[in-house]
């Protein structure tokens, strides 16, 4: 394929991911992404993807891009009708919740999510019965009915002004326990943990981080706080994605590794192209369970929708917009 054949938008559209699709495989994204944007036009809908979304979904037909934070705060503020939801489960129902009279579609209702999965609505009753008057933390990688049981929500970008907010010598933290004990370092607050991983950021370890500063001398390693504290401890720098990214565009190092999910650098390195990205790749199968034909079949066919119980939502939506009022 020649890109001079191109129609002008699609040369537009491929000259932002020219450095991570070679021109061969362009034919492969572009019908779907031609119908997706007329289909948006037409179901008058947006399209909100994580950072973790591949390139030709995060820079092509995505209308709002971020962290499960920024996502949850954009939500609020859209004016469509529709809001598609490119990434995983938990996110869209939080999408829901903020917006109870909105269409939100996920285009897999397979692609959930590892810490997630790690606590159910009646663990969080059993902790608090345990700890009676700690006030719960729970991350947003979570259920809605999980949400529902907390006093309010956090993310990885916001939860030691979370915690600090509360006034409190202790808190229960759900359900990552690496985050947890990440922040709990930064913080006076007693933080009690819950047995919840990621299995993308769990699977980095010190050594690793040891023998990349040996392969690329000079490198900066830059950490999510899901990785185990052991990880974070070795890292030059521990945040969340948009953290990440903020890093990268205001230090410019010369060559940098992100402790996260694979498309991360992918989707960072667009903008920087005189930064070398070292890539340890870690894939989320959940998160890759997106992909450009099933948001184009989500918009054509109105499936799935994301629906949530009114009582269940009022209760979990309460945690989050908590976290919202959080600054």
């Amino acid at each position: 394929m020649s890109v001079s054949t191109l129609s002008a938008r699609q040369a537009s559209l491929y000259d932002r991911v020219k450095t991570l699709i070679p021109p061969i495989e362009w034919p492969v994204f572009a019908d779907d992404i031609e119908a997706i944007l007329h289909l948006k036009r037409q179901r008058d809908a947006v399209i909100l993807a994580h950072n973790y979304m591949t390139p030709e979904i995060f820079h092509c037909v995505a209308d709002i891009v971020g962290d499960s934070l920024a996502l949850a705060r954009e939500a609020m503020k859209v004016d469509a009708k529709v809001i598609v939801l490119a990434g995983v489960h938990f996110m869209a129902e939080t999408a829901k919740m903020l917006n109870p009279s909105k269409t939100v579609l996920i285009p897999d209702s397979r692609a959930g999510c590892s810490l997630a999965e790690s606590i159910t609505p009646a663990d969080v009753r059993l902790m608090r019965e345990r700890h009676p008057g700690v006030p719960v933390v729970t991350y947003v990688n979570s259920s809605a009915a999980v949400k529902a049981e907390s006093d309010i929500c956090c993310t990885s970008g916001n939860a030691l002004k979370v915690v600090e907010s509360l006034g409190v010598d202790i808190v229960i933290m759900l359900p990552d326990e690496y985050l947890a004990r990440n922040i709990a370092a930064q913080t006076k607050v007693k933080v009690l943990t819950w047995a919840g991983h990621c299995e993308v950021h769990e699977r980095f370890t010190a050594a690793e981080v040891r023998a990349l500063r040996v392969d690329y001398p000079g490198v900066t390693i830059l950490a999510h706080p899901e990785c185990p504290p052991e990880v974070t401890a070795e890292a030059d720098y521990t945040g969340s994605t948009a953290d990440m990214s903020a890093f990268v565009g205001r230090e410019r190092p010369r060559r940098v590794v992100l402790l996260t999910e694979c498309s991360m650098a992918d989707n960072v390195s667009v903008g920087y192209p005189d930064i070398e990205f070292v890539r340890p790749c870690n894939l989320c199968p959940h998160m890759k369970r997106i992909t450009l034909p099933k948001i184009r079949h989500a918009l054509e066919t109105m499936t799935e929708q994301v629906t949530i119980d009114p009582a269940l939502a009022e209760r979990a939506r309460r945690s989050v917009e908590r976290m919202l009022e959080v600054r």
